[in-house]
């Protein structure tokens, strides 16, 4: 197993979060720790993982328990541009002052070509 380079605080605290708010959507559900593990075809150690924000478990797992929690259609809309304030920001920057059409080439002579 190859050791994870140190996660940035901000990254750390918000899996800490994520697995947090797992927790919690599980126990409102009333889902049992097994069943919920077994659903996600993962052991109760890894779903415990992921629960305390563990970054070594895989996206794939996470995915899966968001998918049996009911929101996995919201992690289709982490990365999405609606979302993007500095991505459209910076496109904004580029934007070009003037659109111009392109200058008219003269028509060449079909017969002397």
């Amino acid at each position: 197993m190859r050791p994870i380079s140190p996660l940035p605080i901000p990254v750390k605290k918000a899996l800490k979060k994520l697995g947090r708010d797992m927790h919690d959507a599980r126990r409102r559900r009333r889902i049992p720790m097994a069943l919920m593990a077994e659903r996600a075809g993962i052991s109760r150690t890894t779903l415990s993982k992921v629960e305390k924000g563990d970054a070594s478990v895989s996206l794939g797992i996470y995915a899966s328990v968001l998918f049996i929690l009911g929101a996995c259609e919201r992690l289709a809309d982490l990365a999405d541009i609606k979302f993007d304030e500095t991505g459209r920001r910076l496109d904004e920057e580029n934007l070009p002052e003037r659109i111009r059409l392109p200058s008219k080439q003269p028509a060449k002579d079909k017969d002397n070509g």
